[in-house]
């Protein structure tokens, strides 16, 4: 019996521009039960504190994150990687990206939730070092679920190596519920895994 290596592939995370919008689209549609339309889109990358961002693999986008800028959080609207290039670190570098964004004198934490049946995305997201801190009932209005609400914060950052690789960076216990931002969203955000 042999052991095959997990494959590994290195995306460049990029803004996301009006020509990925098919390509996000189609992924998408194949990735979750409540998916976005187009104009959906268009109507969160309009607003000043939305921004998007994909993974571009050989010019083809692997996935795509959706997320909204608050004074202190990141707060996750979509990522999606597509199921082609799930459980190759896509959704990893995706997040690393994110973690990049944080700091201690600004932002220093994000936020997402996923639908109670989506185990895969809850796993994912542990697996990146981010911590269940509350459970929103009946978050979602197709099906009355539940919601997990995920939190990632920064400790504080004495040692200089940590602030060049987040991914190395510790993750802080400051999840705590007065902090939870408002959820204005009712879709699960997080769809796949890498």
């Amino acid at each position: 019996m042999t052991l095959s290596a997990k494959v590994f592939v290195r995306v460049h995370i990029r803004w996301m521009i009006r020509r990925d919008l098919a390509e996000v689209l189609e992924i998408e549609r194949a990735s979750s039960p409540d998916a976005w339309d187009e104009l959906e889109f268009l109507d969160q990358l309009r607003r000043r504190n939305c921004i998007g961002m994909v993974a571009d693999l050989h010019d083809q986008v692997a996935g795509y994150m959706i997320y909204e800028l608050g004074k202190r959080e990141l707060k996750v609207l979509r990522l999606v990687v597509d199921p082609r290039w799930r459980r190759k670190g896509v959704g990893a570098q995706m997040v690393a990206k994110l973690v990049g964004k944080l700091s201690h004198l600004r932002r220093s934490r994000i936020w997402v939730h996923v639908r109670e049946s989506n185990l895969a995305a809850q796993l994912f997201l542990r697996s990146q070092r981010f911590r269940a801190v509350e459970i929103v009932r009946e978050c979602y209005a197709d099906t009355n679920e539940d919601a997990y609400v995920f939190c990632y914060a920064l400790e504080s950052l004495s040692d200089p190596s940590l602030r060049s690789n987040p991914l190395k960076r510790p993750v802080s216990q400051d999840c705590e519920r007065e902090n939870l931002p408002p959820w204005s969203s009712s879709s699960d955000p997080v769809e796949g895994d890498s």
